[in-house]
């Protein structure tokens, strides 16, 4: 292997974000999976990087997701000092605010809800969990919809509801706080869990909410990690630009009714400018850098970034093909993927752009799941050490850009991931030939390659296929595009107060969110695709209830079915075979 007078630079970029789950802006929250994933990933994920110091990484979060996190602490703190329900269904079950339902159909959606995990990994692990399922027919095999189920909902105690939220819970629980006393008690005890037992549960979990935050502040704050965001509500910024942008990885697709989305640039400032304030209110610092929702940019995106002062951000493999194509790179630039491991500086903006490589992003969120931690890490370290020895002495001027989800491959893993990413964290900053770093120090440091245009696309396949260009997905924007129509109009007429401006505004933020348009389609699971339209034609509803305008009818008509089969249950998309 060649010599190489500086260890190769890596940066493992970990994107956290959930959509905006509440019905409205004060309703009922509609999916539990803020405070579930806080309570299991973004708790161990925080863990591993306080029990090994000497690993750096990039941390992204979505404000919004900043926000329902504070949210969820706030009112699971007023649960259990003053008795007061939480707007969130699962919760409220639980701490036995909400009585145990006397109802089939209730009952049903209670045992649906306490299945939504990957169960070979969260369910068949635990005999007693498993066992309450399995007494009642709701396999895997089965679901919930068996021949006797109804009349087993009938007759079972409260009880039996009771221990199957409880260990539902538990099930959830990360690994760091597996290991607690409680925790460790509780999964002992596998049944009849008492009142006392549950608000032990339930202070445990607000506990580790209301110290998440804090918890990832002092990790920046110490220089481990460097946080970034992403646009306030998670939207498309170079689909909120401009429709056109769709073009250059779908010339042929077919696009909305609408020409465009009216004021869009404007749109697409206020969520770059609204997260930054979030950010700030949260973190005590102004971010550096930014994750464009979906690593989604286009040249008037970058346009923005400049004019805000981002030093970079980062996109995927498929869009640095593409620029390469539109630039003229070199043949074997390309081929040998040379140019994917340095920051691109695109002609006319100064905001650097990395690109994720595909193949070792995936083996993280799709393969190394059923390795031997290991192995695993063995394979992953090889890997980035080859590509050391491929630059020799000039590795210490090139950069890894490894991205995915920091929250939706785990539950795939043995123990949520847990013994491969201590055996990550503990490797490579151990290894003299790679050097774990930040994107902020690579786009200060390391010399950019020119690179004269910047194709539209992002992370996905290198295209927006997974947010336009489909009967479902153009029909969502078309509704958006009407409700934006709507609004802009009864703002200009003078008839809102400066109050109830900032409320429709908020909700059009919530509206203008990617993760609607990520689940419409036949390909993704049906449950999951009527879990998201329903909630959008909710939101949508709300925006027109709140700009006094009579929402259209089609609004009661659902936009998407879904019904297909989609790897890790739709919530990641792979990008290399």
């Amino acid at each position: 292997m060649t010599t190489t007078a500086e260890p190769l630079n890596v940066v493992l970029c970990w994107h956290m974000h959930q959509p905006y789950y509440r019905e409205g802006l004060k309703g009922a929250y509609h999916l539990p999976w803020v405070y579930l994933h806080g309570i299991k990933d973004y708790s161990d994920m925080a863990a591993h990087l306080e029990r090994h110091p000497d690993m750096r990484a990039v941390v992204n979060f979505a404000p919004i997701l900043l926000e329902q996190l504070d949210d969820y602490a706030q009112q699971m703190d007023a649960l259990l000092k003053h008795g007061k329900p939480t707007q969130d269904h699962m919760l409220n079950l639980l701490a036995g605010i909400e009585r145990i339902p006397s109802d089939v159909d209730s009952r049903l959606r209670i045992v649906q809800d306490c299945q939504r995990c990957h169960a070979p990994r969260m369910i068949h692990p635990y005999p007693a969990f498993h066992r309450l399922l399995r007494m009642i027919g709701a396999t895997d095999a089965a679901g919930v919809g068996s021949a006797g189920l109804e009349e087993h909902l009938r007759y079972l105690s409260e009880q039996y509801f009771l221990d199957l939220l409880t260990w539902y819970h538990l099930a959830w629980l990360g690994h760091a706080l597996k290991q607690l006393p409680l925790a460790q008690r509780l999964l002992k005890q596998e049944k009849d869990f008492s009142a006392a037992d549950r608000h032990e549960l339930l202070h445990l979990m607000q506990g580790c909410m209301a110290g998440l935050i804090p918890r990832y502040r002092a990790l920046a704050e110490r220089r481990q990690i460097e946080l970034s965001m992403t646009p306030y509500c998670h939207p498309i910024v170079p689909l909120l630009n401009d429709f056109s942008n769709m073009r250059d990885a779908q010339p042929d697709a077919p696009a909305p009714q609408a020409s465009g989305y009216p004021g869009g640039v404007a749109r697409s400032r206020w969520h770059l400018q609204r997260g930054v304030e979030v950010f700030e209110r949260y973190f005590g610092m102004k971010p550096v850098g930014v994750w464009l929702s979906e690593g989604g940019v286009s040249e008037d995106a970058l346009a923005l970034l400049d004019e805000m002062g981002f030093a970079w951000t980062a996109s995927g493999e498929g869009v640095w093909r593409g620029s390469c194509a539109k630039s003229g790179c070199r043949e074997e630039d390309v081929n040998t993927k040379r140019g994917l491991f340095a920051p691109a500086k695109i002609d006319g903006c100064r905001t650097r752009v990395f690109f994720r490589d595909d193949g070792l992003s995936d083996l993280i969120g799709f393969k190394y799941s059923d390795w031997h931690a290991d192995d695993a890490v063995g394979d992953f370290v090889q890997h980035l050490e080859n590509i050391a020895g491929f630059f020799g002495k000039e590795a210490g001027n090139r950069v890894v850009s490894v991205i995915l989800d920091g929250e939706n491959a785990w539950e795939y893993y043995p123990d949520n991931g847990h013994f491969f990413l201590d055996a990550l964290y503990a490797a490579l900053p151990d290894r003299t030939l790679i050097r774990p770093g930040t994107f902020a120090e690579q786009a200060a440091r390391l010399p950019a390659r020119p690179m004269k245009r910047l194709a539209a696309g992002s992370w996905v396949y290198g295209s927006f296929s997974t947010w336009i260009g489909s009967d479902d997905k153009n029909r969502g924007w078309d509704y958006l595009v009407a409700a934006k129509q709507a609004f802009d109009a009864t703002v200009a007429s003078g008839k809102l107060s400066a109050e109830q401006t900032g409320s429709a505004l908020h909700q059009l933020a919530v509206c203008e969110g990617s993760d609607w348009f990520w689940w419409f389609g036949d390909y993704n699971p049906a449950g999951s695709v009527s879990d998201f339209e329903q909630l959008y034609r909710t939101q949508l509803r709300e925006l027109y209830r709140l700009i006094g305008v009579a929402p259209p009818a089609l609004l009661d008509v659902p936009l998407s079915q879904g019904g297909g089969w989609a790897e890790n249950a739709g919530t990641m998309r792979r990008n290399a075979g």
